[in-house]
């Protein structure tokens, strides 16, 4: 089979481009992506492409290695249970500040130097994300369910998409900090899958793409799952097909499908230009969850 040529790369992307022209991509930026200097440079070029072809994309950060360095800098010990960092007064002002402030300025000032017109901002800016408390029971067998009180951790009530679209319609690519505000102001640190799914909905986005350090859904013997229907989610759950990290990015994927959008895809950030290779090309790269 011979390779295809640039031409053939350029026009095989044509459809693609068609089709998305002026349609919202939300993308959630995170794991091995956001710290290869390499794959940096690319997701900032990638963004920036979309955008200047005519898509709209918004990107939601995660952080947590960066929010590791300064909290053992710090001398602060992380406690995860479930995934999720328990988080005290103490560590809540690190989180904000490390996701609100370098990190997110670091995306936006990437993109900008790759000629894209980014914009930073957290959940509490416009009351973007509305927040409340998550609890957590823990239930183990021979023992009664447990409450568990993980601090500032939240889980999103509402979306204010209004801002995003504002900045989205003059040009500029919304870049936002999964931090949200609860109805007297506190502030929670929340899951950027879980926010990157609650933007897509509320803006209804054509996509959302998750991006990860695997490839996607592998089968029993690890080939890739290219397209995964909703209803085959829960015999891939119990046959141990989708495991661990893996099941809550399929059911944030499965919450946004059901509020409108209109696929989700699960890719490998660790892939040079990764989101092009899945939107603009007829094999993709990942695996996509449909309806």
């Amino acid at each position: 089979m011979m390779e295809k040529s640039v031409a053939d790369i350029l026009i095989e992307s044509l459809p693609y481009i068609r089709k998305f022209a002026g349609k919202t991509i939300v993308v959630k930026y995170g794991g091995h992506a956001m710290v290869d200097e390499e794959l940096k440079v690319d997701f900032a070029r990638d963004i920036t492409l979309m955008k200047y072809i005519g898509l709209n994309p918004v990107v939601v950060h995660g952080g947590g290695p960066q929010i590791n360095v300064v909290l053992d800098k710090m001398g602060i010990d992380s406690t995860f249970v479930r995934g999720m960092r328990m988080t005290d007064d103490e560590t809540m002002d690190v989180v904000e500040m490390v996701l609100g402030g370098k990190v997110n300025k670091s995306i936006v000032a990437q993109i900008n130097g790759e000629g894209g017109r980014a914009v930073g901002l957290s959940g509490k800016d416009g009351g973007l994300i509305c927040a409340e408390k998550l609890t957590i029971v823990s239930e183990e067998e021979g023992k009664p369910p447990e409450i568990i009180d993980p601090g500032h951790v939240g889980k999103v009530t509402s979306i204010q998409p209004e801002i995003i679209e504002t900045l989205a319609a003059k040009g500029f690519i919304p870049v936002i900090a999964p931090v949200g505000v609860g109805e007297n102001g506190e502030t929670y640190n929340i899951n950027a899958d879980l926010v990157a799914s609650e933007v897509a909905s509320a803006l209804k986005a054509s996509r959302l793409l998750l991006l990860t350090d695997v490839d996607g859904v592998l089968d029993k013997e690890k080939n890739l799952v290219s397209t995964i229907e909703s209803k085959a989610v829960p015999e891939l759950i119990s046959n141990a097909t989708v495991t661990g990290g893996m099941i809550p990015k399929i059911e944030y994927a499965l919450a946004a499908l059901e509020d409108g959008v209109g696929k989700t895809h699960i890719i490998n950030g660790k892939r040079r230009h990764s989101l092009l290779l899945e939107l603009f090309t007829d094999q993709g790269i990942g695996t996509q969850v449909v309806l």
